[in-house]
């Protein structure tokens, strides 16, 4: 393991290859560098791949350069989760912003192949500093499902994000071709209240599915009529890319409302019963 120099942070990068075997989905190639690392695959299901990502230090901060990369090949089946929250800590003072945390995930999916991308929440403390990058690359009839959560302060903790800049980019590509480019800046409390961002709520979701139909649409908007309460959803449908967004005040209540979204096109999408990682209740 590389050791990061006090003042410059981690370098680190995980890179992960999966191809599927004649019984299940495997790992095939792994390679990284620096604090992030997998738990060994589990197979509730029997053939598709479950697999934790791990970031041991247990938080990113000013300086951290952290570098995702999974690749999907041969008919792969792979659900990758967190055992818990992602956490951008502060990096500067109300008046001076530190350096930058990054975080960049690339998700590749070949022909052919599955991938849900499910993990817990990314918390963005008070004066964070952070940018977070997801790009998905899918060939012509790969399929993809997952979510981003961003919480913006701890208001469970009764901290509110007032200062530091955070830059959530997500990018999803079909043979190269843009078919959602979406991103968002919080430089201050403002931005959080203003009714063109997030309208008062601190906490931010987005559910992405492909290969979704109409009628899969409108299944989905009935299912989530009892969850509607405490937060705000709205649900679209560009071509074959179903869009789910979420704002609510705490992330348990966002993610609820992604997780039954999940749980409905995983049966009706791809077929395959509702499994949740067992990490989600511990």
């Amino acid at each position: 393991m590389t050791y990061p120099d006090a003042n410059l942070g981690w370098k680190a990068y995980l890179n992960l290859g999966f191809k599927a075997t004649t019984s299940k989905t495997v790992l095939a190639k792994r390679s990284q560098q620096g604090p992030l690392t997998v738990q060994r695959p589990f197979y509730p299901e029997g053939d598709i791949c479950h697999l934790y990502l791990l970031h041991p230090p247990g938080g990113v901060v000013g300086g951290d350069e952290l570098s995702i990369k999974v690749s999907l090949v041969e008919k792969a089946n792979v659900l990758i989760t967190t055992p818990g929250a992602t956490k951008f800590y502060r990096s500067g003072s109300p008046k001076l912003l530190g350096k930058q945390a990054k975080q960049i995930q690339t998700l590749q999916v070949a022909n052919d192949c599955t991938l849900e991308w499910l993990p817990q929440e990314n918390i963005f403390f008070d004066n964070s500093h952070s940018q977070l990058t997801t790009r998905i690359e899918l060939e012509e009839n790969a399929r993809f499902m997952g979510w981003e959560i961003n919480c913006y302060g701890r208001p469970a903790a009764q901290e509110v994000f007032k200062n530091g800049m955070v830059k959530n980019r997500f990018e999803l590509y079909r043979e190269g071709i843009p078919l959602l480019l979406d991103g968002l800046t919080i430089g201050d409390n403002n931005a959080l209240s203003s009714p063109v961002s997030l309208k008062q709520h601190s906490c931010f979701g987005t559910f992405i599915a492909t290969n979704i139909d109409a009628n899969l649409r409108d299944r989905v908007r009935h299912a989530i009529d009892d969850l509607t309460d405490n937060v705000t959803i709205g649900i679209t449908l560009m071509d074959d890319i179903l869009i789910a967004r979420c704002l609510g005040q705490y992330s348990e209540n966002v993610s609820a409302v992604l997780k039954k979204i999940w749980m409905i096109l995983r049966k009706y999408s791809l077929g395959y019963d509702t499994c949740s990682p067992r990490i989600w209740s511990t």
